[in-house]
């Protein structure tokens, strides 16, 4: 046999151990003299020739596709006879090309026999170096006929192609849905089978895509190597940094055809369209009741279920979101971390913040069709439409009763029941609203919160001090 001296890999022929070597060299001896590109081999050579004549001769019996090489007509025949002859010692996998069992064998060898000159990086196939070798160069010798973006392989430019042609030749045998690429018709297929061939060796969590594993595998690692160049924050995946970097830059690329509203992603740009189209595809199997998001249904699944799968680490409250959990656990910690900017104020929520903030703008953006009053709140819009309608849509099951808010229907089954669930801690009285409480306690703390502006009396109840001020006014309210 004969062996390369720099790698150790062997040969049956000296021609071969020559062509091998020139890997290592980096030796093109021959050169096409219509283009200049030059290659390590004679044969590569001649089929590159074909590009410039366009010379097919090798035609396929079955389907008429024509070929400039005659190895390529038979691998393309294996697709209509299926054989596949060539097959792997170690795991019994088989192929159609000979090739595409050496680039499987380098799974089980880890063998990269391909190195880059620059930055050493090494790669199991010659056309990956190739590729890699461009982010060197700045080379995208793939140009499109159509709007003239370049790329870097004539893959990439196939697919970027169909933007133009609309093509979707992949299609799914079960539903009919068509894909621009056998990838994505695979990853497609899977929503049907079910099937998640990629697992975590640390807790066992199943996906559909290698690339989603390997997110998943830095929730055990921590690793965040995609790091911001502003404000040094890191993430574990190179698409939420892009996300992110528009918090600095205040891009949003993303914009509604209907109304101009411009979002950050695109995920948020479909779910706004669905305001415009109605559009509410996902459905609830048990009663049928329909949302616009994927995490709607889950939630409102968990109605169905029960299920409450966020448990407080203090006091063992369960909750259906992470976010209400998050709101609860500041009730131990105390904690508020959305700041007023004008008088220092806290909350446990930006939406109360909001709310806060509307007091000292004295905005109201919520107002009524029908009379035209604002309200700082969507509730209390609600509420007050209420008044035009006549809607009471909370019922007492025991007298049938009806009420405007839930809360109104809360305090009056209290009628019923007899509950009292505020309490005093001084003497042990009971109540049945908190304000009645209030209340209470300032006959032991002796507070007087309602002043007279006239006299400066003060007074424990606000309806107190109503009636007192009528001395002043001369009102008489009852004749």
């Amino acid at each position: 046999p004969f062996s390369c001296v720099q790698c150790g890999k062997s040969f049956g022929r000296s021609s071969h151990l020559t062509q091998h070597q020139r890997i290592h060299t980096g030796e093109k001896s021959y050169s096409c003299v219509q283009c200049g590109k030059s290659f390590g081999q004679s044969c590569h050579l001649i089929r590159h020739q074909t590009i410039h004549t366009g010379e097919k001769p090798y035609s396929c019996d079955q389907c008429g596709k024509s070929f400039s090489q005659s190895g390529d007509l038979t691998v393309h025949q294996r697709i209509h006879t299926g054989e596949k002859p060539y097959s792997c010692d170690q795991c019994g996998k088989s192929f159609a090309h000979s090739g595409h069992l050496t680039q499987h064998q380098r799974t089980h060898t880890g063998e990269k026999p391909y190195s880059c000159d620059q930055c050493g990086k090494n790669f199991g196939r010659s056309g990956e170096l190739t590729v890699h070798q461009r982010i060197h160069t700045g080379e995208k010798p793939y140009s499109c006929g159509q709007c003239g973006k370049r790329c870097t392989t004539s893959g990439t430019l196939t697919l970027h192609q169909r933007i133009h042609t609309g093509e979707k030749p992949y299609s799914c045998g079960q539903c009919g849905k068509r894909c621009t690429t056998s990838g994505t018709l695979t990853l497609h297929q899977r929503t049907h089978t079910g099937e998640k061939p990629y697992s975590c060796g640390q807790c066992g969590k199943s996906f559909t895509t290698s690339s989603n594993l390997t997110l998943h595998q830095r929730t055990h690692t921590g690793e965040t190597p995609y790091s911001c160049g502003q404000c040094g924050k890191s993430f574990g995946a190179s698409s939420t940094l892009t996300i992110h970097q528009r918090t600095h830059t205040g891009e949003k690329p993303y914009s509604c055809g209907q109304c101009g509203k411009s979002f950050t992603t695109s995920g948020h740009l479909t779910l706004h369209q669905r305001i415009h189209t109605g559009e509410k595809p996902y459905s609830c199997g048990q009663c049928g009741k329909s949302f616009g998001r994927s995490g709607q249904l889950t939630l409102h699944q968990r109605i169905h279920t029960g299920e409450k799968p966020y448990s407080c680490g203090q006091c063992g409250k369960s909750f259906t979101t992470s976010g209400h959990l998050t709101l609860h656990q500041r009730t131990h910690t105390g904690e508020k971390p959305y700041s007023c900017g004008q008088c220092g104020k806290s909350f446990t929520t930006s939406g109360h913040l909001t709310l806060h903030q509307r007091i000292h703008t004295g905005e109201k953006p919520y107002s009524c069709g029908q009379c035209g009053k604002s309200f700082g709140r969507s509730g209390q819009l609600t509420l007050h439409q209420r008044i035009h309608t006549g809607e009471k849509p909370y019922s007492c099951g025991q007298c049938g009763k009806s009420f405007t808010t839930s809360g109104h229907l809360t305090l009056h089954q209290r009628t019923h029941t007899g509950e009292k669930p505020y309490s005093c801690r001084q003497c042990g009285k009971s109540f049945t609203t908190s304000s009645n409480l209030t209340q209470h306690q300032r006959i032991h703390t002796g507070e007087k919160s309602y002043s007279c502006g006239q006299c400066g009396k003060s007074f424990g109840r606000s309806g107190q001090l109503t009636l007192h001020q009528r001395i002043h006014t001369g009102e008489k309210s009852y004749s």
